[in-house]
């Protein structure tokens, strides 16, 4: 606990430098929300814009009213985990469900410091932990302590069930940051209707394991989700390509996706040094929410 603790804030740490850095220190509007939110009604004035028009209130014959905005100071940031056997693939300590617990982890420490809310809810095929929203360091280090000490009662996966949990469960508009190697069917969705709800961000983590195949002709393989052992022929015809190309064309329908519903998608391998690509997230969602 203590160790991860430690890695975590020296990328917390080595990522604000690099923001306040590149974005004369406009990290607030990563996590922050740049909307506005309601506030009360009073009677419309000459001016006013016709849009904030409230007509329920108008209609009951008591006048015109508008409606009245104040701008949000809070934003929570939700983390849905994906933690299903699948994501134990990788070598020892850099498995996919230990680099996605890293970058839980840094980000909670990034929103908390923001003063944004945190929660957590982590998922297989069912709920396997939920950590209420809240706000301060000791709500980074609950969030990070439940990561630490988890495991899992299953090895299924139904991205589905989870998406529509935190719809339920969420019920102010918030950023939802997804974290998963989205190797599921029939999510798309539940996730378009979060989309339209929350603010998504999908951080798809993935290991070159799944698609560098070695050429050792038949070779049992152990199904992480099922349990079981099957035999795959690994030398014949085009079957390490085949792999390849499908991870390939998962990934490309996954960010077509993403464009078309204005979610923030990014893809990090096990193996490489996630950070850069964080801070390209950053950089991303800075200039959008300075451009609305």
């Amino acid at each position: 606990m203590k160790h991860l603790i430690k890695k975590l804030r020296k990328y917390e740490i080595q990522i604000r430098k690099a923001i306040n850095s590149q974005m004369q220190g406009d990290f607030h509007s990563i996590f922050k929300g740049s909307g506005l939110e309601f506030d009360d009604v009073r009677t419309y004035q000459y001016g006013d814009d016709i849009r904030t028009i409230d007509w329920n209130v108008s209609a009951k014959g008591h006048g015109t009213f508008v409606k009245t905005f104040k701008e949000e100071k809070e934003q929570t940031v939700f983390f849905i985990l994906d933690v299903s056997g699948s994501q134990e693939i990788g070598s020892p300590g850099k498995q996919k469900v230990d680099i996605s617990k890293e970058i839980c982890g840094v980000l909670s420490l990034a929103a908390i410091k923001q003063a944004s809310q945190v929660g957590l809810v982590c998922f297989s095929d069912q709920k396997e932990k939920y950590v209420r929203p809240g706000k301060g360091p000791k709500q980074a280090y609950e969030v990070i302590s439940s990561l630490s000490h988890l495991q899992p009662t299953s090895y299924l996966t139904d991205l589905s069930k989870a998406i529509l949990w935190t719809l339920n469960a969420v019920k102010k508009r918030s950023v939802v940051i997804f974290i998963s190697d989205f190797i599921d069917e029939g999510y798309q969705h539940n996730l378009k209707g979060l989309a339209k709800k929350h603010d998504v961000v999908m951080i798809r983590v993935t290991d070159k394991r799944e698609t560098r195949l070695p050429k050792l002709g038949i070779v049992p393989v152990f199904e992480k989700e099922s349990r079981k052992t099957i035999w795959v022929n690994t030398s014949f015809g085009n079957f390490r390509s085949r792999i390849k190309q499908n991870y390939a064309d998962n990934e490309e329908e996954l960010s077509i996706f993403a464009k078309k519903h204005q979610i923030n998608f990014i893809s990090v391998d096990t193996e490489e040094d996630y950070v850069p690509k964080l801070l390209k997230l950053f950089r991303v969602r800075n200039k959008t929410v300075k451009s609305v």
